[in-house]
C-alpha cells in the first residue's frame, strides 16, 4: 500500500513542471511552534483540510472535465460560483476566506499597496512585510483555533508566516515553489497521523498552478487545462489517502478569483494627468491606487481623469461604488488611495513598454463574470448531494468556525447565513 502511494505521488510529482515562483525563497524546512497540544476537549472535534487552487475559476472544473472534483462535489454541497471580494486578487482574498472580513476591512486592499501612516508598501514579494503581523487585521481561522487550544497548519495560506494575533499555525511552511506535490501530500498525511495530542484539526493547503498558466497562457489555454488536471489529480489522492485515515475528516475546494483573457494590444497607459511628483502610484494590472503627495492636486487630477477614457473608471476614495465595499468609509487603515482606477475588463494598466501577460484578475466581480471563484465541500459533517445558491466568500468563515467548534466574538463582515445550508 505504502508502495502505491509513493509511485500515486512521484508520478504527480513529475508530471508537473512548476511554473517561476513568486519568491526566490529556498527555505522548504518545516516550522514547528514548540510546547503545544491539543486541549482535551478539542482533541474528539472534526478535522477540516482548506484547499485552494489559486485562479480556479468557477467553471473551469467542468470545462476541462476535473472527474475528481466533480465527483466530490456530488458527494457534498456546491456551488455554481462563489463570489470573491473587490479586488479580486489573491492576497486579498485568501485572508478575506480565513478571517470573514472584506480586504478594507482586514487592511489588505490589494496584492501591492501603501500605508501612509507608516510611510510602507506592502507588496506581495516583499518577505519582510509578508512576515510582518502589522499589516494583517481580523483573526484569521488557525490563530483562533490556537487561541482556544487548537492546533492547526498550514501548507501555505497568505498571513500564515506572520505572527497575527501573536500567533502562527503549530506546523508551517514559508511560502516557495520546489517542495514536490507528493512531499505536500505526504506531509498532510503525516500531520493526521501524529498522536491526538499533537494532530492538527485545520489543515491549509495551498496551490498556485491554475493562476500561474492562466496568466502566462490566458484562461483558455491547453496550459490551464493541464493545471487543472493536476489539481484534481491531487484532490483525487489527498482524499482517497485522507479516507484510510478513517477520521473525522471534512474537506472544503475553494479558489480566490477567476481569470480573464485580457487585450494584450490595447494596454493602458498611466495618464498624463497623473503627474508622479503628487502621487505615489501603486498598481495591480486591472486596478490602481493614487496616493496623494500633495493632497491640493487630488481634485484637479480626479477632474482631468475623469471620462478621460472609456477602458476604465476613476473614483474618488469616498465615492467608490457602495458594492464594491472599497472606500472611505469601510477602510479601517487608510490604505485605499485618494483616487482609484478601476480597469474594465478585458483591458489592462501596463505602465512599461512589455507588452500584456494573456490572462489577468482584480476586476469588478460584478461586472466581469470570469472573475467567480469556484467553492465545493464533502465530508463527514457535510450535507449530501445539495447545490446551493451562489455566495460572497466573507460568508465561508462562520461556516468552518461552526465545522470545528470554534467560538468568536469579534466583529466580522461574513454572516452566518451558510451554516444550515453547508453543514448536517
Amino acid at each position: 500500500m505504502k508502495n502505491r502511494l509513493f509511485c500515486t505521488l512521484l508520478v504527480l510529482s513529475l508530471l508537473f513542471t512548476p511554473f517561476p515562483r513568486i519568491f526566490a525563497q529556498t527555505d522548504t524546512v518545516q516550522r514547528f511552534e514548540a510546547n503545544r497540544s491539543n486541549a482535551v476537549n478539542q482533541q474528539e472535534k472534526p478535522y477540516l483540510i482548506l484547499i485552494s487552487a489559486d485562479g480556479f475559476r468557477y467553471d473551469y472544473a467542468d470545462r476541462f472535465e476535473a472527474e475528481n472534483l466533480k465527483r466530490l462535489r456530488e458527494q457534498g454541497v456546491y456551488s455554481s460560483w462563489m463570489a470573491p471580494s473587490f479586488p479580486s486578487l489573491t492576497f486579498p482574498n485568501h485572508y478575506s476566506i480565513v478571517t470573514g472580513m472584506r480586504p478594507s476591512t482586514h487592511g489588505l486592499v490589494g496584492n501591492s499597496f501603501y500605508d501612509k501612516k507608516i510611510d510602507e508598501v506592502y507588496s506581495l514579494g516583499r518577505r519582510s512585510a509578508v512576515e510582518n503581523a502589522a499589516w494583517y487585521g481580523g483573526v484569521p481561522l488557525w490563530s483562533l483555533a490556537e487561541q482556544q487550544g487548537m492546533l492547526s497548519a498550514s501548507f501555505y495560506w497568505v498571513g500564515s508566516e506572520a505572527p497575527i494575533q501573536g500567533v502562527r499555525p503549530s506546523y508551517y511552511y514559508l511560502y516557495n515553489e520546489k517542495i514536490p506535490i507528493g512531499r505536500r501530500i505526504q506531509t498532510v498525511i503525516d500531520w493526521l497521523k501524529l498522536p491526538e495530542a499533537e494532530r492538527p484539526h485545520l489543515i491549509t493547503f495551498y496551490m498556485p498552478e491554475v493562476d500561474h498558466a492562466g496568466h502566462s497562457y490566458g484562461p483558455e489555454s491547453d496550459e490551464v487545462k493541464r493545471s487543472v488536471h493536476f489539481v484534481d489529480s491531487v484532490i483525487g489522492v489527498l482524499d482517497r489517502e485522507v479516507s484510510k485515515l478513517n477520521l473525522p475528516v471534512n474537506f472544503i475546494f475553494v479558489s480566490d478569483h477567476g481569470m480573464v483573457q485580457v487585450n494584450q494590444d490595447a494596454p493602458i497607459k498611466l495618464p498624463t494627468a497623473v503627474d508622479t511628483a503628487h502621487f505615489r502610484v501603486v498598481t495591480s494590472g486591472s486596478l490602481v491606487n493614487l496616493y496623494a503627495k500633495n493632497k491640493s492636486a487630488i481634485k484637479a487630477t480626479f477632474m482631468a481623469l475623469k471620462n478621460s477614457d472609456p477602458r476604465y473608471k476613476v473614483y474618488m476614495r469616498s465615492k467608490l461604488p457602495k458594492h464594491l465595499h472599497y472606500s472611505a468609509r469601510n477602510d479601517k487603515y487608510g490604505r485605499i488611495g485618494d483616487i482609484v482606477m478601476v480597469a474594465e475588463a478585458p483591458y489592462v494598466f501596463q505602465f512599461s513598454d512589455r507588452r500584456p501577460i494573456p490572462g489577468y484578475h482584480g476586476y469588478d466581480p460584478r461586472s466581469s463574470m470570469e472573475m467567480m471563484a469556484s467553492f465545493m465541500a464533502w465530508g463527514p459533517q457535510i450535507k449530501t448531494g445539495k447545490k446551493i445558491k451562489s455566495f460572497d466568500n466573507i460568508h465561508l468563515y462562520p461556516v468552518m468556525t461552526e465545522l470545528l467548534g470554534l467560538e468568536y466574538d469579534h466583529e466580522i463582515d461574513g454572516r452566518t447565513k451558510l451554516i444550515r445550508k453547508i453543514l448536517k
